[in-house]
Formats: C-alpha cells, sequence, structure tokens
C-alpha cells in the first residue's frame, strides 16, 4: 500500500510539471527592464555607470504594441549636469544583425577576450574597455525586430505584417518612433544626441537623421558612419562601384606584402592617394565606355591594375577590367599559399575544399568573429547585466525579404544637414575591408554635400584593419579617440543655430 502511495504522488508531480510546461510559451515579457550598477576605468577615471537592460515596445497607430525591442542602456553616474550629456545611439547592420558586434567590441564598457588582431581566444570571454565612450556620453544599444532577443509581435489570428518593419524605410520609421518612447521614458530631450551605425546601419541612421528631423521633430548634433553600406553606389552601374573598390585592393595587396617593391617598400598612406586618383580619374572613365572603349586605353588600364591589385593582366582583360571583390579575395593569394582572404577584413585567411574557384566557400573573418561573439554576448547578458530568458539570442535574424526601394537615405542626411547647422558626420572605414571598401565611404560622403558648402562638417577616418576596424587593438583605441575627439567638438554649446 505504502509503494501504491507513492507510485500515485510521483505521478501526479510529473504530471503537474508536464501540463504546467505544455501550458508555459517560451516569450519574453513586452516591457520589462533590469538595472544593474558598475565601475571601470575608462580613458583613465574611474566611472560609476549603470546598465539598464530589457524590453520596450513599438507601437501601432491605435497604441498597441506590435514589437518589443531588446536594448542595453549605459548612463555614467554622479555627472553634475545630466541634460547636458550627450547621448549615443547604435545599431549595427546586415539587415537582420544584432546590436552586438559595437556593444561588446567597440564603444561599451566591455569588449571580447581576443588577440591584438581580433582573432578569438579561449576560453571564451569579455574584458573591461579601457577606450569606452562611457566617459564621455551615454550609449543606448538597439537591436530592431527580430534581432537579439527583439521580437515582432502578431495580433490574435494573424500574421505579423513584415511590411512594417522589414524594408529600408519601414525599418527607419519604427526604429524613429521607438526612439521618441526611449527619449521620452529617460528624459534625454536635452542631451545633445548621435547616431551611430555600422554597415547596413550606414544606410539606417542615414534615413534616421531626417526622419527623427522631419517626424519626431527630435534634432541630431552628430551622426556616425562605421563601415557603411550605400546601396545607391552599390546598386549603381558596374563602372562605379568596380572602380570604387581597386584602391581597397590596392590595400589588401600591400597587407600581404605582394605589391611590386617601390609599392611595398611606401607606407599604405602614401600608396593609396595615387590609386584613387588612378580609379576615379582613369578607370572609371575606361569602365564607362564599355565595349567602345579602344584598345590602347584599355591595355593602359589593365596594366596599373595590375600593378595595383597584383592580379595578371591576362586574367584582368578576361574580365573587361570589371574584377568582381568575390574573384579577389579567391585569387589574391592562389599562387602564393592557396588561401583564401576574407570579405569584411581582408587581413583573415580561409582554407577552401578546392583551390581552383571563382569566389571562397565560405568568409574567414565571420566565421572566425563568431567563435567570439556568440558565446560571449549570451554570457554577458546573463552574467553580468542579470538579464534571463531562454528566448534565443539571434545574432542574425529572420528578416528577409528585405525591401531596398526608394532608398533615399543618403540624400536625406545631406537634407538633414541643409536644416540642421549644428549636425555634422563622421565616417569611420577600415582599409581592408573589402564588401563596404573605404573608398565607397569616401564616395559616400562626397555625394552627401554635391555643393560642397558643408565639407568643413564631414569627416573622414581610415584604419588598418577591416569592416570591424576595433577589433585590432591598437585600432580599438584610436577610433574610441576619433569618437570621443567628434563628439566633443560637435557640441556647440551656447552658439545659436544659423547660418
Amino acid at each position: 500500500m505504502k509503494n501504491l502511495h507513492l507510485s500515485i504522488l510521483l505521478f501526479s508531480v510529473i504530471f503537474l510539471t508536464a501540463s504546467n510546461v505544455q501550458g508555459q510559451s517560451r516569450k519574453l515579457p513586452t516591457d520589462t527592464t533590469v538595472i544593474t550598477k558598475h565601475k571601470a576605468m575608462i580613458n583613465g577615471q574611474s566611472i560609476d555607470y549603470t546598465a539598464t537592460t530589457g524590453t520596450m515596445p513599438v507601437w501601432d497607430e491605435m497604441g498597441k504594441p506590435i514589437a518589443s525591442l531588446f536594448f542595453t542602456f549605459y548612463e555614467r553616474q554622479n555627472v553634475n549636469n545630466k541634460k547636458e550629456r550627450p547621448l549615443v545611439i547604435s545599431f549595427n547592420g546586415g539587415p537582420g544583425s544584432a546590436s552586438v558586434w559595437m556593444h561588446i567590441a567597440y564603444t561599451g564598457p566591455k569588449v571580447l577576450k581576443i588577440d591584438d588582431e581580433g582573432y578569438p581566444v579561449q576560453p571564451y570571454g569579455i574584458q573591461d574597455n579601457p577606450h569606452s565612450i562611457l566617459d564621455e556620453a551615454d550609449i543606448v544599444f538597439v537591436n530592431p525586430a527580430n534581432t537579439g532577443y527583439s521580437r515582432t509581435i502578431p495580433e490574435s489570428g494573424k500574421d505579423v505584417d513584415k511590411k512594417k518593419f522589414f524594408g529600408i524605410n519601414a525599418d527607419i520609421k519604427y526604429l524613429a518612433d521607438w526612439l521618441n518612447t526611449f527619449v521620452t521614458r529617460y528624459n534625454r530631450w536635452l542631451s545633445p544626441k548621435y547616431l551611430i551605425g555600422e554597415s547596413y546601419g550606414g544606410t539606417r541612421v542615414m534615413g534616421l537623421s531626417l526622419e527623427l528631423q522631419d517626424r519626431q521633430w527630435m534634432y541630431l548634433n552628430g551622426v556616425i558612419l562605421v563601415s557603411p553600406a550605400d546601396y545607391k553606389s552599390y546598386g549603381a552601374d558596374n563602372a562605379l562601384s568596380s572602380a570604387l573598390n581597386i584602391p581597397y585592393m590596392t590595400a589588401a595587396a600591400w597587407h600581404h606584402k605582394l605589391l611590386p617593391v617601390d609599392l611595398q617598400s611606401m607606407d599604405l598612406v602614401e600608396v593609396l592617394p595615387e590609386v584613387e586618383e588612378f580609379a576615379v580619374n582613369e578607370l572609371l572613365p575606361a569602365l564607362a565606355k564599355g565595349g567602345f572603349i579602344s584598345e590602347s586605353e584599355k591595355e593602359r588600364c589593365a596594366q596599373k591594375m595590375e600593378r595595383y591589385t597584383t592580379i595578371d593582366k591576362k586574367k584582368l582583360l578576361q574580365h573587361n577590367l570589371d574584377v568582381p571583390t568575390s574573384y579577389f579575395w579567391k585569387e589574391l593569394l592562389r599562387d602564393e599559399n592557396g588561401l583564401t582572404v576574407g570579405r569584411l577584413d581582408s587581413r583573415y585567411l580561409g582554407l577552401d575544399k578546392k583551390e581552383a574557384g571563382e569566389r571562397p566557400e565560405y568568409n574567414a573573418e565571420l566565421k572566425s568573429w563568431l567563435h567570439s561573439f556568440t558565446p560571449a554576448i549570451n554570457y554577458y547578458i546573463r552574467e553580468h547585466l542579470n538579464f534571463k530568458t531562454d528566448i534565443k539570442y539571434n545574432m542574425f535574424g529572420p528578416v528577409h525579404p528585405w525591401d531596398r526601394t526608394k532608398d533615399n537615405t543618403r540624400a536625406n542626411l545631406g537634407r538633414a544637414m541643409n536644416q540642421n547647422p549644428y549636425l555634422n558626420v563622421l565616417v569611420q572605414s577600415g582599409y581592408y575591408d573589402g564588401a563596404t571598401t573605404y573608398f565607397n565611404a569616401k564616395y559616400t560622403m562626397w555625394q552627401i554635400d554635391p555643393s560642397g558648402r558643408m565639407k568643413e562638417r564631414l569627416h573622414f577616418r581610415g584604419y588598418r584593419s577591416g569592416h570591424m576596424m576595433y577589433l585590432r587593438r591598437e585600432d580599438l583605441k584610436l577610433a574610441n579617440d576619433d569618437l570621443r575627439d567628434f563628439i566633443v567638438k560637435t557640441q556647440p554649446g551656447n552658439k545659436s543655430a544659423k547660418y
């Protein structure tokens, strides 16, 4: 009888446990936060700060939540005048990428445990970031819909309306509205405000600059484009995009010590201006002529391209001088050691199954980065920020198909600058980035202000690394110092906003 009672009790416990599990669902609260307190040594100062991490709704026209965005907000404590404290709003790209890369590798108070050049080191983890801009500005890292822990919220019995989220203009519209809620909740309307966006985040923040100004009546002091993706140039005719890529190829060849002796003996920043001149003044006009270019001009361009890229002249001619970057990543070291070079950072090397082929079989740099970032962000959020959930952290989330039509983001940043004399722009690019190349970024900067009358408000900084220039320890300090200097210099104090 005793065994029978024990069996019945055990069955009841198992049944109740199973029933509870079946009744649960794996989802985050739409609106919740966790606050933790921290201390760090940053830029030679002891800094007390709080980290607020959690979710906040995206509202529809009727005031109902249609998505919940995950964010982390760092605020320095013991500040004398909070209203003068700058606020930096940080986005990564993709589209579909979580706000993880700059969060735990660039501007935040913690960075990955990696070696000096950015390669993963086990055991994985994080360490203090003595170069963070938190001494100068508070920072919020925003994860757009379906990235990180952010999720869309379907109406009862209906599918999510993807057109409200997944496209250039939809993304900008709902994020601007969300930022209005954030700035209001955290009482930051008086703060000087900055947007920083990496990669596709560059497209995002270019568009947000005008959307915030026109629809939310929120004016910015600065927009920072980190390795920006500008689809106006990428989607243009091959003559433009192909010519703009050549200086990057020279930089990658220089890094791997493959250039002719006279060029290789020069410093990188001494070599690049010559190649930039060739790209704009010779190659671009030559490619524009297509099949009607003269044989002598084609031959002359091919010879110079071979000198600047180390790709055999015959192969360049076989490509009609239009060399895809994917072919370059496969070809550059093919006869040297049979390895490929990385897309986002051509310092990284990959090993393909076959040396033959037109493009690498995988992106060597991204696989290396995911080694470090994925375990670190999951550990950091749970153990340091004390935010715990069973939801999967989406390094890359489901956001496709993505609507890229009606992209006026570059022009809209120019319009925002025209209308707001306080607004300045900083562009940061790595010379070895083969996806969003540094010369494309320069071209974007030139086109933001075709009149040339705002040149003093547009700034470019280049680094001897790739897409995530901050992974190289030397550039982590340099790039943060450049950010800090930009933020300090673009606060006008009591100077009126007028021409």
